[in-house]
């Protein structure tokens, strides 16, 4: 009969044991807060951009910003304290809260919570492991009745990987299917070589305006811009001249708007300022007419070739009527 009553004895406490659990759950459960109504608070977290690849010494950032409309408030107290390190069945799980960053902007209908939360890995093993960042509580208290409720920061799985392998891996095995290839940021060097790329068009588009001939480009079929190119076309013989001087004088009298000659030259200049650099090149032009079209055109007034003077001399007033500041020309010897 003994053997009997220790069996039952033993029955009776495997029961009790079984009960102190179920209550043990159901104490822990009824203590759980109540989760907050959906309609108070609108989370939106942006976790990290991997889920893999990472190392010990690694740190995961984690954003998350908070809405909670009123009556309810988060407690502060609540927040996840930096150095806290979870457990997962009793042991550490290697990923620890290094930094915590928090701002708040309130409306008179809400409050908005922003939080930064700095994760770093502090466990390495030979093969790669899952890891986590561990669901975080928040408590939310309301004002009005004082009832507190919660909110739960879901949960963030990813795998943490050795320092360096050991043994013979085959890659097609350890490979991780669901993890792009890492890249480099290029981003800069390309913003860089767009800058770059937009300084260089600038600087040819400035030359071309300054040495082109053509007529595309504001103020380049100005008149001693055409003129340059008629001039360009012209011969070198006495008659070629002779068209290239009055050619000159053709975009002189359309700039000045009248016949323009050395006695109304100073009138002109004062109107055009612009032309003010190259008022000795002007008399000199007109010394240069008045010899070609009524004195002996053997004694010219430049000692290079005239339609070479003629060209300078049209570069140099096209540049005035461009709003640039024209070279010295070259070849005279008045």
């Amino acid at each position: 009969m003994q053997p009997r009553y220790k069996t039952l004895s033993y029955f009776y406490q495997v029961l009790a044991i079984l009960y102190f659990i179920s209550f043990s759950q159901y104490v822990v459960a009824k203590s759980e807060l109540p989760p907050i109504d959906a309609q108070y608070i609108n989370v939106e977290i942006i976790d990290p951009t991997r889920d893999a690849g990472y190392v010990v010494g690694d740190i995961l950032k984690r954003k998350v910003t908070i809405t909670i409309k009123r009556p309810y408030q988060l407690v502060t107290e609540s927040l996840p304290i930096v150095g806290y390190e979870h457990r997962y069945r009793g042991k550490k799980s290697g990923i620890e809260l290094v930094k915590i960053d928090s701002s708040t902007k309130q409306t008179t209908k809400s409050e908005t919570y922003t939080l930064g939360l700095h994760y770093q890995v502090f466990k390495t093993d030979r093969v790669a492991k899952p890891g986590a960042l561990r669901t975080e509580p928040l408590k939310i208290r309301n004002t009005e009745n004082k009832e507190v409720a919660q909110y739960k920061l879901p949960s963030f799985a990813f795998r943490i990987s050795p320092l360096s392998l050991i043994g013979q891996i085959k890659l097609d095995q350890e490979m991780y299917p669901f993890t792009a290839p890492l890249t480099i940021d290029n981003s800069k060097a390309i913003f860089n070589l767009k800058i770059l790329v937009g300084l260089l068009a600038l600087a040819l588009l400035g030359l071309l305006y300054i040495f082109g001939t053509r007529a595309w480009l504001p103020k380049m079929g100005a008149p001693f811009a055409k003129a340059f190119r008629d001039i360009k076309k012209m011969s070198d013989s006495p008659e070629g001249i002779k068209q290239a001087v009055t050619r000159v004088h053709e975009s002189l009298n359309k700039t000045a708007g009248a016949s323009l000659f050395s006695n109304n030259l100073n009138a002109f200049i004062a109107q055009n300022a612009a032309f003010l650099p190259v008022k000795k090149e002007i008399e000199q032009f007109f010394g240069l007419s008045h010899q070609v079209f009524f004195e002996d055109a053997s004694q010219l007034l430049v000692t290079e070739n005239p339609k070479t003077w003629l060209l300078n001399l049209c570069r140099r007033l096209r540049d005035c009527e461009r709003g640039l500041t024209p070279d010295k020309v070259k070849g005279a010897n008045a």
